[in-house]
């Protein structure tokens, strides 16, 4: 999919509007695939992309998050953490299927099916240009932040 037009989306997102994929089109976009609200990794990572969500912006580019939780989950996760920007509820796992995000993971013991953290970009033209699969939160915005910035 890399260097591909990404095919357009729809998705239900935190302040009660629906994202669309192609009416981003003249921005760059970070799209980030976590695997649950309110979990240590999540709220370190989605708190990163909050500080440095004003460079984002400064570097013509979008932030949007997505997991499966439900909306009403977000919206606590996003208030409760201050995020400036939307968080998208996948609960059929479509976008994640689209993104190839979904993986069995070891979790105390057990397979357990679920998001396997990854960061995307997507340039102005809707054209997948990087993905960061398998993400350890530390350090890793700063380096999403510096690959959008030399885009």
């Amino acid at each position: 999919m890399l260097n591909q037009l990404v095919p357009d989306f729809t998705l239900p997102a935190t302040g009660n509007t629906p994202f669309q994929l192609t009416a981003q089109r003249g921005r760059h976009l970070v799209i980030y695939f976590y695997p649950k609200d309110n979990t240590p990794g999540c709220t370190t990572e989605g708190s990163d992309f909050r500080d440095h969500y004003a460079e984002f912006l400064a570097a013509g580019c979008d932030v949007v998050g997505v997991s499966r939780d439900s909306i009403k989950s977000h919206e606590n996760f996003k208030a409760k953490l201050g995020f400036p920007f939307a968080l998208l509820s996948d609960p059929d796992e479509t976008v994640c299927e689209l993104f190839g995000v979904m993986k069995m993971k070891n979790m105390y013991g057990k397979q357990v099916r679920g998001i396997e953290r990854s960061t995307f970009v997507i340039d102005q033209a809707g054209v997948l240009r990087q993905a960061w699969r398998g993400v350890k939160v530390p350090g890793h915005v700063e380096a999403v932040l510096s690959f959008v910035k030399a885009l």
